[in-house]
């Protein structure tokens, strides 16, 4: 599960998160539509523990992104659409990326209830 509680952050002046809050239920797919600066990648960034929020807090199963032993097995994210090969979908691309991830070992390519 992943819960953001009053997520913000600021540049300055320039708020590009406000207090957002909400929980995302296990193997659960989530995407964030929105206009150019409207604070998708922000907020994308803070829950991986690649930008640190001006307030608010994180947690993936009840743990920051930097406290969990094995942070691709419980999270993974697509931050640049056109960072994927033309001829794979988003899945895909994941699933490459954990298999990569693996060491070797095979990833299954199933999410939680699916």
């Amino acid at each position: 599960m992943i819960e953001l509680v009053g997520l913000t952050k600021r540049y300055g002046e320039k708020v590009a998160v406000d207090h957002l809050t909400f929980t995302v239920g296990p193997g659960i797919v989530t995407g964030f539509l929105g206009p150019n600066g409207a604070g998708k990648s922000t907020t994308v960034r803070m829950v991986l523990g690649l930008d640190r929020p001006t307030a608010g807090d994180v947690r993936i199963d009840g743990k920051h992104y930097d406290g969990l032993k094995d942070p691709p097995k419980y999270i993974g994210a697509l931050l640049d659409a056109e960072a994927v090969h033309g001829g794979r979908s988003a899945f895909n691309h994941l699933l490459c990326l954990a298999q990569n991830l693996a060491g070797g070992r095979a990833a299954t390519g199933r999410f939680p209830g699916r």
